[in-house]
């Protein structure tokens, strides 16, 4: 009943504002920070009655609709892996309705916000494969607007329609291998899929087919080229919900579908997952230390890292997929706070070119210790969710391929020279008085978006506990069917 609850709460706050006018912004803005905020308890509630004691779908709902011309049924569930994902997605689009609460065109906004929001918990509560895939494809249609419309150059037209077409085209071959896994099984409901022994080579042929769909949505090393350009052209919210929890569905994709229905393909082709990761950690960590534009940098930092979470996916242990997990959840955090501060620099200057910036630290201490947070998680200093996540996906890749291993960590070291490297030439030095006249330390407003992102990525590294409990039980079965 609660996902019926959440789902209900965001189509009736969609619907309603679309109603009013927009020039009623007093009514907008309260019917959509209630209607994120009603979703973001009660995914809450589902997260703190969520029973970390099974492996089980839980919270299912069953919807169906028997008539003459239609004969469907939908379930929906949870379970330790996407549990987080669904609650991360609550609360960044609540966070980033609140940062654009002084916007002009806040009822268009805000209802792309929310609509988002919306596709977000379908996807990850969906048991049903064709509506993953509609969903998952549907979710291009606002994200478009988003970047497309609020979207800060010209520029803007040329990112949106790569972010389209890789992650569109990407996704071609996946509706192929479910119309074939439909043809083969009579059904598309994932329960029912993973008592089914697919062979060998249908197993090869639906991986491919599933891989070029998650892999470009990561995206993973050579289908990133989309990334950078969509995150310097797009809005800071538009930038946070793409590194925040865009990203994530190929992360959840593979982990939902790639290591259990097709096991013995992914062992076939783990190499392969592994020198494209290896690539894409490496190739992405020395491009953001020749970066000029602040979010660029961030962008191939979010490549890196994503990279090294699917090492973690195909390590085929426990320690790797519990680590690729949580440091897919860090990274909402870590980088949808970093693309924030960036957002809060350009409201002000309105450009994000690094060397008109410095000396900041100077007027703007109180951004500067939280740059100074984010940047240390950023680079998963111990204490900070990121060292958790990128600690355990070390070690269970380096259980399974240790050159591999060694390669990978190269990248945590990398990302401390360009994080560094950022957070020095902004913070600290000379104020650059030429560019940057009026400096004004964060409101209240703004330090309120940043806070709860701070409390997580402290409570992930002093306690993982808490966070790796919901995800035990999930992580050992997918092991057990890649045994």
């Amino acid at each position: 009943m609660l996902l019926t609850s959440i789902f209900s709460t965001l189509l009736v706050g969609v619907i309603s504002m679309s109603l009013v006018d927009k020039a009623n912004k007093a009514l907008l803005k309260f019917l959509s920070i209630t209607t994120a905020s009603v979703s973001l308890l009660l995914s809450a509630v589902v997260l703190a009655n969520f029973d970390s004691n099974t492996y089980y779908f839980q919270e299912v709902v069953t919807y169906a609709f028997d008539s003459k011309l239609l004969n469907l049924s939908y379930s929906f569930g949870l379970d330790g892996i996407s549990i987080h994902f669904f609650f991360l997605s609550s609360l960044l689009v609540f966070l980033c309705i609140l940062f654009i609460w002084e916007e002009k065109n806040f009822k268009e906004y805000s209802i792309n916000l929310l609509i988002i929001e919306l596709f977000l918990l379908i996807i990850f509560s969906v048991l049903d494969l064709m509506l993953f895939y509609i969903f998952f494809e549907a979710i291009l249609i606002p994200m478009y607007l988003i970047i497309g419309v609020w979207g800060s150059r010209e520029r803007k037209i040329r990112a949106v329609y790569l972010f389209f077409f890789y992650t569109l085209c990407g996704s071609l071959l996946m509706l192929i291998g479910i119309l074939y896994i439909y043809n083969q099984v009579g059904t598309l409901n994932l329960e029912y899929l993973l008592a089914w022994n697919f062979t060998l080579t249908e197993q090869i042929f639906l991986w491919f087919a599933f891989f070029f769909s998650f892999a470009s949505k990561i995206p993973m090393f050579p289908f990133h080229i989309w990334l950078p350009e969509a995150h310097v052209e797009a809005p800071t919210v538009g930038s946070v919900l793409l590194a925040g929890i865009l990203l994530k569905l190929g992360v959840y994709g593979f982990l939902r579908f790639s290591l259990t229905l097709f096991a013995d393909a992914s062992l076939y082709f783990a190499p392969l997952i592994y020198l494209l990761s290896v690539i894409g950690v490496i190739y992405a960590s020395l491009s953001a230390l020749r970066q000029t534009d602040l979010k660029r940098i961030i962008a191939y930092s979010s490549i890196a890292h994503m990279n090294l979470v699917t090492l973690g996916i195909f390590s085929f242990n426990v320690i790797g997929l519990e680590g690729s997990i949580i440091q897919s959840i860090s990274h909402g955090f870590v980088s949808g706070g970093m693309f924030l501060l960036i957002g809060i620099l350009y409201d002000r200057y309105h450009s994000r070119f690094l060397y008109y910036y410095g000396g900041i630290v100077h007027f703007m201490p109180i951004y500067a210790a939280l740059f100074l947070i984010f940047t240390l998680a950023n680079i998963a200093l111990p204490g900070t969710s990121s060292f958790t996540g990128e600690f355990l996906l070390l070690t269970g890749i380096y259980k399974t391929n240790v050159v591999t291993a060694i390669v990978a960590a190269l990248g945590v070291i990398l990302s401390g020279g360009y994080s560094l490297w950022l957070y020095n030439r902004v913070v600290f030095g000379n104020i650059k008085v030429n560019y940057t006249l009026k400096f004004t330390d964060v409101n209240l407003r703004e330090f309120s978006i940043m806070f709860p992102l701070f409390l997580f990525i402290l409570l992930m590294g002093i306690y993982p506990t808490y966070f790796l409990s919901y995800i035990h039980l999930a992580s050992n079965a997918i092991c057990l069917i890649n045994l």
